[in-house]
C-alpha cells in the first residue's frame, strides 16, 4: 500500500509542477489513476490464483510461467482503463466546489479496498499454501464489481457534466431570448415614435413657419430645438443597419462609457439578413459582455477601449471585437464564448480567439449566401 500512496503523491507532484494542473484535479485524477492499476492487477491476481490449483494438478513447472504470462497481461489491461478514461472522463473545474466530492469519496474508498485486498490476501501469499487457501473467486467477484462501480462513477458523472452544461446553456439562451425580446420591444417601440414624428413633421414646420412670419423668432427657436431633441431620443447611439443590434450596442457600450473605456464602433449589417437577429445578439452580447468586464477588471491607470469593427466581403461577414485586457488572468472559455462559438457555426462559420500586447481580439466569421 505505501508504494502506491508514493505512486499518487509522484503522480500529484507531476500534474502540479510540470502539466501546472488544479490541485483538486490532479488529487482527483491520481487516486483514481492508483485505483484502476491496483484494481486490474487485483483482477489478474484472482485470476491466477484461481487457476493455480488446477495448472498445479497437471505439471508442477507450468504455474510458474503461467503467471508470468498472464500476470503481464495486466499492464496492456490497465493501459486499455486509462485510454477509456481518457476519452469519456473529463474534469470540469467551474463545478469542482459542487460536485467533485460526489465522484472523489467513492473512488478513494475503492482504491483503498483494493489496496486493502491487495496487501491482505496477495502481497503475503508467496507459498502455496497461502495460494490455494485465499478464496481468489470471492475476490475475483469483488474487485470486478469496484471496477463496474468505477465505471458506473464516472458514467454518472459525465451525465452530470452534461446536465449542468444543458442547464447553463439553457439559462443563458433563455436570458438572451428575453433580452432579445426586450430589444425588439425597445426598437418597435422608436419605430412607432419616428413614424409619429414623420407623420407630425407638417405640423411642426406650419407651426415653425406662422412663429417666423409673426416675428416670433425666440419662440421659433425654442420650438426648433425641442423638435432636435425628440429626433435625437429617436435616434440610435449606434447605427448598425440593424434595429435590434443598435438598441444592443446602445446598452452594452454605454455600460463601458460609464467605467471609463474609449469606445469606437465601425459595424454596418446588411438588413434583413440570413444571420437571424437572436443568433446575432448570442454572439455580439457575449462578445460585448466579456470586453466590458475586461475593461473594469483594468487597473485606474490602464487603458481601457473596446473597438468593434466588421464589413461584408462577397458571402461572408466578418466582425471583430478587441478590447484591452490586463494580462493578469488565465483566459479560459466559458458558457458565454462557447455558445457564441456555436452560432456562429450555425452559419458555417466560426470564433477565433487571440491576446496579444493586452489586447483581447475575437474575430467572427459568418456565411451569408
Amino acid at each position: 500500500m505505501a508504494d502506491f500512496m508514493v505512486y499518487i503523491f509522484l503522480l500529484i507532484l507531476n500534474g502540479i509542477f510540470i502539466y501546472r494542473a488544479e490541485v483538486v484535479e490532479v488529487i482527483l485524477y491520481a487516486v483514481l489513476t492508483a485505483g484502476i492499476l491496483q484494481l486490474c492487477y487485483g483482477i489478474f491476481n484472482s485470476i491466477l490464483g484461481i487457476l493455480y490449483p488446477f495448472i498445479l494438478y497437471f505439471n508442477n513447472n507450468i504455474p510458474g510461467i503461467l503467471f508470468i504470462l498472464i500476470g503481464n497481461m495486466a499492464l496492456p489491461a490497465t493501459i486499455l482503463c486509462y485510454k477509456v478514461l481518457y476519452k469519456y472522463f473529463s474534469y470540469n473545474e467551474t463545478i469542482k466546489s459542487r460536485y467533485v466530492l460526489m465522484v472523489f469519496v467513492p473512488v478513494l474508498m475503492l482504491f483503498l479496498a483494493a489496496g486493502y485486498i491487495s496487501a491482505k490476501f496477495y502481497t503475503n501469499a508467496d507459498t502455496t499454501d497461502g495460494i490455494l487457501n485465499t478464496r481468489h473467486l470471492y475476490l475475483l467477484v469483488i474487485q470486478l464489481f469496484g471496477m463496474v462501480s468505477l465505471g458506473c462513477i464516472l458514467f454518472t458523472y459525465k451525465k452530470l457534466l452534461e446536465n449542468f452544461r444543458l442547464n447553463t446553456e439553457l439559462s443563458l439562451l433563455l436570458q438572451e431570448e428575453h433580452l432579445l425580446g426586450q430589444y425588439a420591444e425597445e426598437a418597435r417601440i422608436n419605430y412607432e415614435k419616428t413614424r409619429s414624428f414623420r407623420h407630425d413633421i407638417k405640423n411642426h414646420i406650419t407651426i415653425i413657419k406662422e412663429l417666423l412670419q409673426n416675428g416670433k423668432t425666440g419662440q421659433a427657436l425654442n420650438y426648433t430645438m425641442d423638435m432636435e431633441n425628440m429626433a435625437a431620443e429617436m435616434s440610435f447611439q449606434y447605427n448598425t443597419n440593424n434595429p435590434v443590434l443598435n438598441i444592443l450596442f446602445g446598452n452594452k457600450l454605454s455600460m463601458a462609457k460609464d467605467i471609463g473605456a474609449d469606445v469606437q464602433c465601425f459595424l454596418v449589417l446588411p438588413y434583413p439578413c440570413a444571420v437571424r437577429d437572436i443568433d446575432f445578439c448570442i454572439i455580439l452580447s457575449n462578445l460585448l459582455d466579456n470586453a466590458v468586464n475586461a475593461c473594469k477588471e483594468a487597473g485606474c491607470m490602464e487603458e481601457k477601449f473596446i473597438y468593434v469593427t466588421g464589413k461584408v466581403q462577397g458571402d461572408f461577414i466578418l466582425i471583430e471585437v478587441r478590447n484591452s485586457f490586463n494580462g493578469k488572468a488565465v483566459y479560459k472559455e466559458g458558457t458565454g464564448l462557447s455558445n457564441a462559438r456555436a452560432a456562429a457555426a450555425r452559419y458555417n462559420g466560426a470564433l477565433n480567439i487571440s491576446i496579444q500586447d493586452k489586447t483581447f481580439t475575437a474575430s467572427v466569421l459568418l456565411a451569408i449566401k
